[in-house]
């Protein structure tokens, strides 16, 4: 029996059906109008919803609504980290600016945690359903109380062997201020006393997730019962505190923000600022408290003043579960039949085993890779690892941003300095969340003999390249991978990704150009003939892009553009697609996540369209497609329609030369315009509707006709290798 998704509930309220209705009653739009433009914070907590969405959607496997559930928290922690926590900055700073939709710093924290509040209910009705499914399913979590005496005696002497060494208590009193709290983690708010006396002490236990210890202890060696650590250290606090009468224990966890960034441009040392503010971070403000409902009236004011927090704002109240990206560790347990069938990427078809990777991308010109429907190993690592083996190759050069430290790719480019290769990376040390690594990784490459730099001051490098220059029969060449996803191993198989494998003279004449300006960080006048940077040369090229459609537009010429992206924030390509929905171009946008444009409104977007793709892989990539009449270009690469990706980051996006290949993409990307599983379709006030939700059964989404096309390519490619051979 099939079901459809639980209703949606919307995460935030950017606009009323009156409010939406005043706009399009308007037959003159002043395109400055703050009612035009949607909040980017709300908007991605529209995103965050339609993630919690797939929790509750019982079409789903069990473990993978599990997983989505982990997202759900682990991406509403990193928002609070970085967006808030840059929101909260600005209004400690006194700053008022307000953003093109009108709102100031103030107002988008308030509407931001009154989004969240309103997905509450649903986020915890979500965990009891899930909870009480999964018991179901054989896979019980249980409290410390419904544990007979021996499966307690049993947790506690486990207790006592593996956690109890782990857990250093600290009071609270005149002698001992109140501890550091580390970001994320849980923590008991213990109340205790001496017996017979009737002053109370307090005291702080930081509950051990992570250090030894899973969030989720098992109980006995038989089937999967749980029961969460934070209950076993709350039975256990006699042991901590012998001859102490406890009194009460309550739980309350703390997110830091992560927004620490220093001024780079009067920095000496990049790597010594990125450590620094590594140690910033972990003693940065905190920017939100939870608690448990249990928790007194007078003990959540305490908190609140001690970690100099404002008890109304402040300060979440949260049934159930606290730090649901723990629930990653019971998606973890093997049960295939509570998961999605295991995905297995194919090799690339045109990428044979038999034949140098060099050889088959001279051959070809130009090989799209699309991930993870074909394998990243076989393609990307491969052209690493046949450049560093190569004696005909002289040079590696790439852009790192994140990867895996355990993956081949760095053994790869340090194989390749060990061999005599002139090797140079340009690692992103600002990378969110990866600079730790990013340190660690540029450190061992440099002790290897690569030459590491760290782009251009001021500048995030985000571009996605490598180029090879290898020493061919008629002389040095130049291959180039541009891609839309970060060199990551890992990642390659959870996102959706493109990329190509290039040999061009003038794409390889560009990609030097851009390594130069990226090692050197001199700005000479660079021309470029294929490549499209940013922040120089890319956002103009969009804009007058958009606006050629605009004056190409005709009957017998229609104009069109598709956009696929990360998200759409920048406010001028917002206004030129607005302008060019008002000129008659038809604009499609696949969006995952913020968007600041709302379709639908008559003589402004009533030729835009916004659907938002979540489903089994994460939607990553980023094109730009354009098309009158006959003539149509199409780009991709590492750029979102953002102001910080446009003006403040080193980006690159290239054409897709070949026809046959730009028709793959516009049918992938119609795909997902229509797509009737996963495709989230945006209305004018912001919120998303379900594309005409239908049962899994018989029905595959735009992902899963992706695997089997890839799957299909495989086998044509087969085929006419054989009827080849045949007649030869």
């Amino acid at each position: 029996m099939s079901h459809s998704p639980a209703p949606l509930t919307p995460a935030s309220k950017p606009s009323s059906p009156q409010e939406v209705s005043v706009i399009a009653e308007k037959k003159e739009f002043d395109l400055n109008d703050p009612a035009l433009y949607l909040n980017r914070e709300l908007s991605w907590m529209e995103f965050n919803d339609r993630v919690l969405s797939q929790a509750a959607d019982q079409r789903l496997p069990l473990l993978e609504r599990v997983k989505f559930l982990a997202i759900y928290g682990s991406n509403m922690d990193e928002f609070f980290m970085k967006r808030i926590g840059g929101l909260k900055q600005q209004v400690a700073a006194g700053i008022q600016d307000v953003t093109v939709d009108g709102r100031t710093p103030r107002q988008q924290i308030e509407a931001c945690c009154q989004a969240m509040i309103d997905q509450s209910a649903r986020r915890e009705q979500t965990l009891k359903e899930l909870l009480k499914a999964l018991t179901k399913a054989g896979i019980e979590i249980v409290t410390c109380s419904e544990l007979v005496r021996s499966e307690q005696e049993a947790m506690r002497s486990y207790f006592y062997d593996n956690l109890f060494p782990l857990i250093t208590p600290q009071s609270v009193d005149p002698a001992h201020p109140f501890p550091f709290i580390s970001n994320l983690s849980l923590n008991l708010f213990v109340k205790l006393r001496y017996p017979g006396d009737k002053e109370v002490s307090l005291a702080r236990v930081k509950v051990p997730v992570g250090a030894g210890a899973g969030r989720f202890q098992r109980i006995g060696q038989q089937g999967h019962r749980y029961v969460l650590l934070e209950e076993v250290v709350e039975q256990n606090l006699d042991l901590l505190f012998p001859g102490m009468e406890i009194i009460g224990c309550e739980l309350f966890r703390v997110t830091r923000n992560a927004n620490t960034s220093k001024d780079e441009e009067h920095a000496d040392d990049l790597l010594e600022l990125i450590e620094t503010t590594l140690q910033h971070r972990r003693v940065a403000p905190i920017v939100r408290l939870q608690v448990t409902p249990n928790v007194a009236p007078e003990n959540r004011g305490r908190l609140a003043a001690e970690l100099g927090l404002n008890e109304e704002r402040d300060v979440f109240v949260s049934e159930g579960m606290l730090g649901l990206r723990d629930l990653w560790e019971l998606h973890r347990l093997e049960f295939p039949a509570l998961k999605d069938v295991p995905h297995h990427p194919v090799d690339h078809p045109l990428l044979t085993k038999e034949r140098s990777i060099f050889h088959s991308i001279r051959d070809h010109r130009e090989i799209l890779l699309q991930h993870p429907y074909e394998s990243f190993s076989s393609s990307v690592e491969r052209f690493l690892h046949e450049a560093a083996s190569d004696p005909k190759v002289r040079c590696i050069k790439m852009t790192l941003y994140r990867t895996d430290p355990n993956s081949g790719i760095i053994n790869y480019l340090i194989r390749a300095a060990r061999n005599g290769k002139q090797v140079a990376v340009v690692v992103e040390l600002k990378a969110s969340f990866d600079e730790q690594a990013n340190v660690k990784l540029a450190t061992r490459m440099e002790e290897a003999g690569i030459h590491v730099t760290y782009g251009v001051v001021g500048l995030k490098t985000h571009a996605k390249m490598i180029l090879v220059i290898r020493e061919d029969y008629k002389g040095l060449r130049r291959y180039v991978h541009i891609g839309t996803g970060n060199y990551h191993p890992v990642t390659a198989r959870l996102y959706c990704d493109l990329g190509l494998l290039i040999y061009d003279k003038d794409v390889g004449r560009d990609a030097t150009e851009l390594f130069n300006y990226l090692t050197t960080g001199f700005t000479p006048k660079r021309n470029y003939t294929c490549l499209l940077p940013a922040p120089k040369i890319l956002k103009k090229v969009l804009l007058d892009k958009i606006e050629r459609e605009i004056a190409a537009h005709a009957d017998n010429t229609p104009g069109r553009i598709v956009f696929k992206m990360n998200a759409l924030e920048d406010v001028q390509i917002v206004r030129a697609l607005y302008r060019a929905s008002q000129a008659g171009v038809n604009v499609d946008l696949l969006i995952r996540d913020s968007c600041r444009i709302r379709p639908g409104i008559a003589d402004l977007s009533e030729n835009i369209r916004v659907v938002s793709i979540v489903g089994r892989f994460l939607e990553h990539a980023r094109l730009y497609y354009f098309r009158h009449g006959d003539e149509e270009e199409l780009l991709i690469g590492s750029a979102d329609a953002m102001k910080r990706n446009l003006e403040y980051r080193v980006e690159a996006l290239i054409p897709v030369s070949s026809p046959q290949l730009r028709q793959q993409l516009l049918d992938m990307m119609e795909m997902q315009l229509n797509d009737r599983v996963n495709g989230w379709q945006m209305q004018a006030d912001g919120r998303y509707q379900l594309h005409q939700p239908r049962p899994r059964k018989g029905v595959a989404g735009s992902q899963e006709q992706q695997i089997t096309l890839a799957e299909k390519r495989v086998h044509e490619v087969q085929r006419l290798r054989k009827r080849k051979a045949r007649q030869a």
